[in-house]
């Protein structure tokens, strides 16, 4: 730690300690500067754990990782780092102050339980512990979660002293907003490392140009970037699909002859004889041609074009081996071969699918600028878990089951 640093953290310490140490709530208070408190004090600690995930966790251990899980309110902060704010007015209070703009994670479940829905907890094993992602999150975004609801768990009773507990269904969304709360972009669902960091690079970009823009410059600005961006994610879909052997829509031109491709969107070339509404049905009817071509055989070797976007770094296979303590080498060699298959698969249909119906939805809905409107449509219309079915889908009336009261229990 460098002794700058080192000194900061000594006189915040001084200031909040009424006793010999500030109490959890104190650190809590005192935002990042109070979990990075907690960390150097348990330097040691958990340097330990992380180097050595196969030491079992001791009382001193356990009861550091709920002060620091506290404080940084994120399950397996240890491996982390990362303070997240759960008040969003504190998030944007905390955004205009630095200059930064806020990540803000809406998910089923607390961020802080052992079962939130499972998107978050791989988010916190892929992403949030991924070295070179939580580093960039730390220096440049305002950290904030919200629970958007409860997260469904089912317990399966083998009736042999057994029991199996999952969660079901749900999804979860990154939002990045401005320091007023308004959303600049959305990474829907899990990505890899290398994606979702890309990802958070262009949105803080963007968050960049529009800062201090009037509501006229900053639309047109956000118009600008979305048609972009959806023109972007086309147009690699269409190669990925050539590249696999199928046989794409016409109507994009792919142009070569540079080592990243230059690419162009024929008929979704922004020119001043076109409008943004012609654009953006070109291109919505381009990505709906793409799905429609695109099987589950087709999604699993576009998703192996881009293995190497879902490889994990040391820090999350630490964390994997400290979840999974009685794996052999070899299963656990399998295991994270078959679970790095799922994050290439599920970046890929989550970039080329959810995202692009995302951005369509951020260039025509009037509650682009509302956070949580914004959300509800998201929740209802791309994941499909709308907040007036209180099921989830999992429940219907006109399903028959032979159970008394369908198997509902109040």
């Amino acid at each position: 730690m460098k002794p700058f640093l080192s000194l900061l953290l000594l006189l915040l310490l001084a200031q909040v300690s009424f006793a010999n140490e500030p109490t959890i709530e104190e650190l809590r208070a005192l935002g990042p500067a109070g979990l990075q408190i907690l960390m150097a004090q348990y330097a040691d600690e958990i340097r330990r754990h992380v180097e050595n995930p196969s030491a079992a966790p001791d009382e001193q251990w356990q009861r550091i990782s709920v002060a620091l899980d506290t404080v940084a309110q994120q399950k397996n902060s240890y491996i982390s780092g990362l303070y997240w704010y759960t008040d969003l007015e504190a998030a944007k209070k905390a955004s205009a102050e630095s200059g930064k703009p806020i990540l803000s994670l809406r998910l089923l479940g607390k961020l802080t339980d052992e079962f939130s829905c499972a998107n978050s907890r791989f988010f916190r094993t892929v992403l949030y512990s991924n070295a070179d992602v939580s580093d960039y999150l730390r220096e440049h975004y305002v950290l904030h979660w919200q629970s958007v609801r409860p997260v469904p768990k089912v317990t399966i009773d083998y009736g042999d002293g057994r029991k199996l507990e999952r969660t079901l269904t749900g999804n979860s969304i990154h939002y990045i907003l401005d320091s007023t709360g308004r959303p600049i972009d959305a990474v829907p669902g899990l990505y890899g490392p290398t994606a979702f960091r890309r990802a958070l690079v262009d949105a803080e970009e963007m968050f960049k140009s529009t800062a201090g823009k009037d509501d006229q410059v900053r639309n047109s600005l956000l118009m600008r970037y979305y048609l972009a961006q959806s023109g972007k994610i086309a147009v690699a879909w269409k190669l990925d699909t050539t590249k696999i052997g199928g046989t794409p829509p016409a109507g994009l031109i792919i142009k070569k002859g540079t080592d990243d491709q230059a690419l162009s969107i024929s008929p979704l070339a922004v020119t001043k004889a076109l409008t943004e509404r012609p654009i953006l049905r070109a291109m919505t009817s381009t990505t709906e041609a793409l799905e429609k071509i695109t099987d589950e055989a087709a999604w699993k070797k576009i998703a192996q074009l881009h293995a190497s976007e879902a490889i994990l770094d040391e820090r999350s296979i630490a964390l994997i081996k400290r979840q999974n303590p009685t794996l052999a080498n070899e299963e656990l060699a399998r295991l994270l071969h078959r679970f790095q298959e799922f994050i290439a698969l599920d970046t890929m249909r989550n970039e080329y699918l959810m995202h692009s119906k995302l951005y369509t939805m951020l260039m025509r809905d009037p509650a682009r600028n509302d956070v949580e409107k914004l959300n509800e449509k998201v929740y209802a219309t791309i994941f499909l878990t709308p907040s007036s079915d209180p099921w989830l889908g999992l429940f219907s009336t006109d399903v028959y089951t032979a159970l008394d009261n369908g198997g509902v229990v109040r």
